[in-house]
């Protein structure tokens, strides 16, 4: 890692993604999209307050940025009943299966914004959130990628603002160098504080953890992940 890169400049918040759509979609595919997104999309503008986007009361709000096929959102939706979780994703692949298992399993508790997580962010109310979940971010390595790196000064200040006292951002790679990004860039931020105090506490998964399908491929293929978790101060 270069710590003298520097962040975006205006492009970067609308960059940070790749390509929009893979394969192909099939008919019910297709159908999920054009009748069950608009139900669950948030509005596309104003000012927002998470809690009262759910169809029921919930105890708190999560946000999972990048949420890829979903399984890590399902699987706390599944083990938070009470929770309302707001998952973000501009892949729509990744948007249709997680449709069909929030369609599949009546599961009222999750929101989605299938745009970039940058345009969400500020319209969130300050100490709104109360986890903050980036897994796995594309890692953009080669150098003139670099600032399209979701992490950067910018969104860690914007997960800062949006997240309870106490709160926490959860950040999980397999990538050293990013890892080692994401830490400086943490440092750097007054409002959030690394918790780990031993080495078991970002080689080990979080209680919770059910694994996704990316993580289960890359340590198979040798790499270590990392997992880091900071408290909102």
């Amino acid at each position: 890692m270069d710590d003298h890169d520097t962040d975006a400049g205006p492009e970067r918040a609308r960059a940070f993604y790749g390509r929009r759509k893979g394969k192909r979609l099939r008919p019910g595919q297709e159908e999920r999209l054009a009748g069950l997104l608009p139900r669950l999309r948030l509005p596309e503008s104003g000012r927002l307050d998470p809690a009262s986007v759910f169809p029921r009361p919930v105890a708190e709000t999560w946000l999972e940025i990048g949420f890829g096929g979903g399984e890590h959102l399902a699987a706390q939706a599944r083990l938070n009943p009470g929770t309302g979780i707001i998952g973000c994703e501009p892949f729509v692949n990744g948007v249709v299966k997680l449709l069909r298992t929030l369609d599949d399993e009546a599961i009222d508790t999750v929101r989605l914004w299938d745009r970039d997580a940058m345009e969400l962010l500020p319209r969130l109310p300050d100490a709104s959130i109360g986890r903050v979940f980036l897994l796995y971010p594309d890692p953009w390595p080669k150098r003139r990628q670099r600032k399209r790196r979701f992490v950067s000064a910018e969104a860690l200040s914007e997960i800062a603002r949006v997240l309870v006292p106490g709160g926490e951002f959860r950040f999980a790679s397999d990538i050293d160098d990013y890892v080692g990004w994401t830490l400086v860039r943490a440092a750097r931020c007054p409002s959030l504080r690394w918790t780990a105090t031993r080495s078991a506490d970002w080689t080990t998964p979080w209680p919770e953890w059910p694994g996704t399908r990316y993580e289960a491929k890359t340590t198979a293929e040798g790499r270590k992940p990392t997992y880091l978790t900071f408290e909102r101060v």
